[in-house]
């Protein structure tokens, strides 16, 4: 039972909310309501009444909930957090223009296999010696999103780069903390109060800074008849239709700024992931290089028509990405009208969350989840075995717009470095612990340090 403005806190661990909606879904069912502080919030547990609300009921559940921080630093602008008429201009520009520009294409595999290089070189330059690979893997990623948004890749000693992605950790850090977790429940209480919340969104305007500045100099310096990147196209765009209040440079700074952070985090932290985990089985490393060296060599750079020739090495990413449940809540949804789900009437404007997690985790379509088995996405004669389960990008109007760039990127960057590198643990491998570290919306890898030893 909720109560009156604090809704159901006594009720929910703000840590991991995950672990409070398995307890409930087992006395409630699929279809729960609970309230985040006066906020209902209707939750969607399991694969089928997630598949039933975002394909069967797409368009009514394409909305997007926002949560009172993600409200506050995005403030409903962007392809992310915007809704209606405004996200699906917004959305299908930046497909169309994207598309334009690489992603997906051929030109942009190419890019990646250049960053990859560039990352290799600088992982052999640490000469074996043990380090936190986080920001090495950050800044690469960045640089592929940079060169499709920004049309440019930054040097990985820029210190003004440097600074931004320490905002970004920083941010990612201060997300499971009890300050940041209650923004949430009492954004206005919260508001008045200091602590890592103030700091969450001291860098984000800093990053929000960093853009704008980048959309200046575009602005200055555009040809309008020969656009350089995403930027010039959207400014084209604006220019066009100078009436079409969807396309202004406040939308642009945000759209820019969602490509940014969504480009960055996802497929960086589960690199971090993947190496953690590699680390932990070495076995599995040894087994992914072997067919790395039977099917592509160590005389050119692994390309995406190798992965249909690498099954393991396939079967394993999708593992590393089913195991760590990058975000177990989902990004909200919103419900566009009333509606009526099974035998629940949910009203309009309703906030959702469709969990990925309980998919993910899944039992019956994969037995032990809790245990990383990379069989999980195997056939029995050693073929890639595919899952409608599989589903870390989320499924419907709202799935992620850059699911096809970050595939590519894990696997190139992933097979890249074990093409060239064998990871050697600065701890016992029993002693590393690859659970992740729950924060409001993302699981995180936890700190460690790795030696990448070049292979001979």
């Amino acid at each position: 039972m909720a109560i009156p403005i604090i809704g159901n806190i006594f009720h929910l661990n703000p840590w991991n909310l995950m672990e409070s909606f398995k307890e409930l879904s087992k006395k409630y069912g699929p279809i729960f309501t609970i309230h985040l502080g006066p906020r209902k919030v209707v939750v969607l547990y399991g694969y089928d009444i997630v598949k039933e609300a975002l394909i069967d009921n797409g368009e009514v559940f394409s909305g997007r909930g926002i949560l009172p921080l993600i409200e506050k630093l995005f403030k409903g602008l962007g392809i992310v957090t915007s809704n209606g008429e405004t996200w699906r201009q917004l959305r299908r520009f930046a497909l169309t223009t994207l598309r334009d520009f690489g992603m997906g294409k051929k030109g942009i595999e190419e890019r990646i296999q250049e960053e990859a290089h560039f990352l290799v070189e600088r992982l052999r330059n640490t000469h074996e010696k043990p380090f936190n690979p986080g920001k090495f893997l950050i800044h690469a990623v960045s640089n592929i999103i940079c060169s499709i948004v920004f049309g440019d890749r930054f040097d990985y000693e820029d210190k003004k780069f440097l600074d931004l992605i320490d905002m970004l950790e920083e941010n990612n850090k201060y997300q499971n903390r009890i300050q940041t977790q209650l923004y949430n429940f009492f954004p206005t209480i919260m508001d008045s109060l200091p602590g890592p919340h103030k700091t969450i969104q001291k860098n984000f305007d800093n990053v929000d800074d960093f853009i704008s500045e980048i959309v200046r100099a575009h602005q200055k310096s555009i040809d309008p008849s020969c656009p350089r990147d995403f930027i010039d196209a959207f400014i084209n765009k604006m220019e066009q239709e100078k009436g079409n209040s969807h396309f202004t440079v406040e939308s642009l700074t945000r759209t820019t700024l969602d490509l940014f952070i969504a480009g960055t985090g996802t497929t960086s932290t589960t690199l971090r992931f993947a190496l953690l985990i590699l680390q932990k089985y070495p076995e599995i490393e040894e087994k992914i290089q072997k067919e790395i060296d039977s099917v592509v060599g160590r005389d050119r750079s692994p390309c995406m028509a190798d992965r249909s020739q690498l099954p393991y090495t396939d079967a394993v990413i999708h593992e590393i990405q089913r195991f760590i449940d990058f975000l177990p809540l989902n990004v909200p949804h919103a419900v566009t009208q009333d509606t009526k789900l099974r035998d629940y009437i949910i009203p309009k404007d309703t906030m959702v969350f469709p969990l990925l997690s309980p998919i993910l985790q899944d039992c019956k379509e994969f037995p032990n989840p809790e245990k990383f088995d990379p069989g999980h996405f195997l056939n029995a004669n050693g073929t890639f075995r595919k899952s409608d389960y599989f589903l870390p990008f989320s499924t419907g109007k709202r799935i992620c717009a850059g699911e096809g760039l970050a595939r590519m990127e894990i696997f190139l960057f992933l097979t890249s470095i074990l093409q060239n590198f064998t990871l050697k643990p600065a701890i016992d491998r029993k002693d590393i612990d690859i659970s992740p570290i729950v924060t409001t919306l993302a699981n995180m890898p936890r700190p460690y340090e790795v030696s990448f030893v070049p292979r001979s």
